[in-house]
């Protein structure tokens, strides 16, 4: 039986979240084949988002369905990016919670914290191993670019898009 959305609860990262978003991530990176040097599949940082996520205009949104991490996706201002820029980030959902809008409504509420605390641009780094999530990014008025922006270290990711807010 699928979740319904009304069932989710969204709210900000918690110390206790690091281990079951590790796991979220990586797993959801290897369903789809995208757990490959160059990503997040292998950055130490995965396994301590709290902890990254105290950044100063940085935000991590959480989505639970009966106390148990579902799904999550945040902005962060990575190095590199003009200060008006920053990035959505660590956007995943597990397969039982996808086709509901779930992350589309991650996203919208990652765009809503951008524009409050006045960013301009929201910049993504994907792959084309992510084709769903591309679809919804589209959505949302993602355009492609030429090349990455800003220093993630993600050399895996070879598909970059901004958004003009």
């Amino acid at each position: 039986m699928q979740a319904r959305l009304e069932e989710i609860n969204i709210r900000t990262i918690d110390r206790k979240d690091n281990e079951a978003l590790a796991k979220l991530i990586r797993s959801t990176l290897k369903e789809f084949g995208a757990n490959h040097p160059g990503t997040v599949y292998y950055d130490d940082s995965t396994d301590h988002l709290f902890e990254v996520f105290q950044t100063s205009r940085s935000i991590y949104f959480v989505a639970e369905l009966n106390s148990e991490i579902v799904g999550g996706g945040g902005i962060f201002p990575t190095e590199g990016l003009p200060k008006d820029t920053c990035e959505l980030v660590k956007m995943y959902v597990y397969p039982h919670v996808r086709g509901i809008g779930l992350g589309s409504i991650l996203i919208q509420k990652c765009i809503d914290y951008a524009k409050q605390v006045d960013y301009k641009n929201i910049y993504l780094e994907t792959m084309p191993e992510l084709k769903q999530a591309m679809k919804t990014y589209d959505k949302f008025g993602f355009e492609y670019l030429e090349h990455a922006m800003g220093n993630s270290g993600h050399f895996g990711c070879d598909l970059w898009m901004l958004k003009r807010l």
